[in-house]
């Protein structure tokens, strides 16, 4: 049971901006969150992560996804549509 709370969260953003990017690093550090932060800068990035396609075969699951909504390629609203179809994806929360 220690280990299993001593095990950082696997987070995955979803962000274009550079800006943001380096904004959640930094709010998840003061937070003291301990976690693991995986980046992808598009909604079609962001599915084949999820997916484990290209070179994401083997990525680690995410336990949270902090999705932007104004993403290239496909937007973050399709994203979310696309994962909250899936019965496996679903369960995963999303901010």
């Amino acid at each position: 049971m220690l280990a299993e709370a001593l095990r950082p969260i696997e987070v995955l953003l979803v962000e274009d901006d550079e800006g943001d990017v380096l904004m959640t690093r930094e709010a998840l550090e003061e937070g003291k969150v301990l976690n693991r932060l995986t980046v992808v800068n598009d909604g079609v990035e962001a599915i084949d992560y999820l997916r484990g396609h290209s070179r994401h075969k083997g990525a680690a699951r995410p336990d949270l996804i902090l999705l932007d909504l104004n993403l290239p390629r496909r937007d973050g609203r399709q994203v979310l549509e696309e994962v909250k179809a899936d019965p496996d994806l679903r369960r995963i929360p999303m901010w």
